[in-house]
């Protein structure tokens, strides 16, 4: 049975990852590192509340096989262009990096549609970075996945892209499928099994295919 860490169970794919992680009988112990305390309770969770300036600091009482991340933000959160790169750039980075050094073989990280380094459009070019970035530090399996539009339940009011997720799926008929808006649900469940079954080195999963499986 495998050790996971998860890095983001307070979010719309992490909150789902965790209850899937849970429930597997695959994984016998997960770390999930948060801010502040979740309120989770059970026998496979360990909670860290973490500073994540210092998460290259971590250290782990057992070896990791597998590290998830659902870590993000936005640019209306982050508050500027720094604080988002620091996000979702820096933290994720050095989240690998400790991970790697935990013994991880396997690293699974929610990316973005559009992800490019050389991207005009600043959100898209820090989720390429990060893709770039994470390649390099040698992990048996890299899982990228590249969800569209994420659908589900936000602690937060996000009205544009409430928005623009009833338009997405009152026309789902008429959009290609690596645009087609999609359940956090699904991309966490996809990612599960992309940690349980992928054997390719690096693997790129778009939106569409998430859908598919």
């Amino acid at each position: 049975m495998r050790t996971a860490i998860i890095a983001g169970a307070s979010g719309l794919i992490g909150k789902e990852l965790v209850q899937k992680l849970i429930t597997s009988d695959d994984y016998r112990l997960i770390y999930s590192l948060v801010r502040k305390k979740s309120g989770l309770i059970n026998e496979k969770i360990r909670e860290l509340v973490i500073d994540f300036e210092k998460i290259g600091q971590l250290k782990f009482d057992e070896p990791i096989d597998d590290v998830f991340c659902t870590l993000g933000t936005t640019m209306k959160q982050a508050g500027s262009r720094e604080n988002f790169k620091k996000v979702d750039f820096e933290y994720i980075v050095a989240l690998a990096k400790s991970g790697k050094q935990a013994g991880a073989s396997r690293f699974l990280v929610i990316s973005s549609m559009g992800a490019n380094p050389k991207s005009s459009i600043f959100y898209n070019q820090i989720k390429g970075m990060t893709e770039e970035a994470l390649k390099k530090i040698g992990f048996n399996q890299l899982v990228i996945l590249q969800p569209s539009l994420l659908l589900g339940e936000r602690p937060e009011r996000r009205v544009a892209e409430r928005l623009s997720g009833f338009i997405m799926k009152a026309l789902n008929f008429l959009i290609p499928d690596n645009y087609k808006a999609i359940r956090a649900e699904k991309v966490a469940e996809c990612m599960l099994k992309m940690a349980l079954n992928s054997t390719d080195q690096v693997l790129i999963v778009k939106s569409g295919e998430m859908h598919r499986k």
